[in-house]
């Protein structure tokens, strides 16, 4: 593995394990001959987590393990001179150990085996369609990022997808269809429809369009996206049937890109959302600068983002997408001790800054400031600050650890005082 490559895994592998990517780069190929391909996937990520203090959890300083590995097989065939069938079926043990995590979704005694991906497609020219169990990742991955609300056992053992809440390896829809017309470059769209299986998404069943124009100065997007049905459980009183994403309509324009400018990067998007259920309607949005030194030492680069989430917004399908921070926001506000969806009534300013010592290494920090705008009395203004790693040790393992320190401005019932919490995270990602 050159070390371009081990760039690459450092930078998309880490975390989440973003589904598109790791599958490539952790596939061993079996056969590959006459238009046939065959590969063995494997992708395996484990962290050890502790937080001084708890937001939910029983345990006064609880920490944690969680691990998950995904395998299976996958490959393509050329039918034709122009055709070809591509496919996937993979499955995925994860596990939670010691006192699970913060906020009180797993109890570490979760574990769990069960088919992830399970797709069949077909691609011609600029034309490609897939049916079956699959992720499915849209634009900045604000809104769509896949099915990946990984709770454990501890509220119910109906919601449970194998205790990973962290590391979030399930992020399959169950079942999926995907057309997506289109190259790498000038207009492309993608047509989808999906039902979920995730009891704490309230099972939606949802369809949309995504319509993108991609150029040299970047990539700019328009996604519709309407939910047709949901198939609530009533668990924990309801509190997870999202009753609104039957009939919810969103509508949301972003883009993504440098404007022709070397060393800049621009993001912004902007999201409408019509409830359902007769519920408020709100609106989500943001807008980030950033700038690269090429030229200084460690090609340093520096990052400002503004996002707001009107009270009430669902922030639906997000997801770990560009790296910390993305859409997590502050890896205890957003995992821990947001009570509930951290990209719902709250603005927030955040600067990232990142460096790379060498082309193996790189260091970042991220601050967040957070003005809760919900009104609910478990959350609170508040600060934080990450300081990560992500360190290709060898072709095999990649090391990032990360320490946080979080700081609400107000006690609340769950956040209990006013005390800077110190995180710690390390995880360990074994490309194959």
């Amino acid at each position: 593995m050159n070390s371009k490559m081990k760039r690459r895994l450092s930078g998309v592998l880490l975390g989440a394990a973003i589904a598109a990517a790791s599958g490539t780069a952790s596939a061993y190929n079996l056969v590959n001959e006459d238009g046939t391909e065959l590969n063995f996937d494997l992708e395996v990520i484990a962290g050890y987590f502790s937080s001084q203090e708890t937001y939910g959890n029983s345990a006064s300083k609880p920490s944690w393990g969680e691990a998950y590995a995904k395998y299976g097989f996958s490959g393509n065939k050329v039918v034709a001179n122009d055709v070809a069938v591509y496919g996937a079926i993979n499955a995925l043990t994860s596990g939670a150990w010691g006192d699970g995590e913060a906020s009180g979704t797993t109890n570490g005694n979760e574990r769990q085996t069960k088919l992830e991906d399970i797709y069949i497609g077909a691609r011609t020219g600029l034309v490609d369609f897939s049916v079956g169990r699959q992720n499915i990742t849209l634009g900045d991955g604000f809104l769509m990022n896949g099915d990946s609300l990984n709770f454990g056992e501890a509220i119910d053992s109906e919601l449970s997808r194998g205790g990973a809440y962290w590391l979030a390896g399930r992020k399959a829809f169950d079942k999926t269809a995907w057309l997506k017309v289109g190259g790498d470059e000038g207009l492309r769209s993608d047509l989808f429809w999906f039902e979920s299986d995730n009891k704490a998404q309230g099972r939606p069943e949802m369809a949309g369009i995504n319509i993108e124009h991609n150029s040299e100065m970047g990539t700019f997007g328009l996604m519709y996206l309407k939910g047709m049905d949901v198939n609530p459980t009533g668990i924990a009183g309801g509190a997870f049937d999202n009753l609104q994403r039957d009939g919810q309509k969103n509508i949301s324009l972003r883009y993504q890109g440098n404007a022709g400018v070397e060393n800049l990067f621009l993001s912004a998007e902007y999201v409408d959302q019509t409830q359902g259920n007769s519920a408020p309607d709100a609106s989500a949005w943001y807008v980030e600068g950033g700038w690269t030194f090429a030229d200084v030492a460690w090609s340093p680069s520096v990052n400002y983002r503004y996002s707001t989430f009107d009270k009430g917004y669902d922030q639906l399908f997000t997801g770990f997408n560009r790296g910390y921070g993305t859409w997590f926001q502050g890896e205890v506000w957003a995992n821990y001790a947001a009570a509930g969806p951290g990209n719902t009534g709250v603005d927030v300013h955040h600067i990232g800054v990142k460096a790379h010592p060498t082309e193996l290494l790189t260091v970042g920090a991220l601050y967040f400031d957070f003005e809760d705008t919900s009104g609910l009395a478990a959350r609170s203004d508040a600060q934080e600050l990450n300081l990560y790693a992500e360190w290709v040790v060898n072709d095999h393992l990649i090391v990032s650890p990360l320490l946080g320190f979080f700081k609400p401005d107000s006690a609340s019932s769950t956040q209990g005082n006013t005390d800077t919490n110190t995180y710690f995270q390390v995880l360990a990602i074994v490309p194959f």
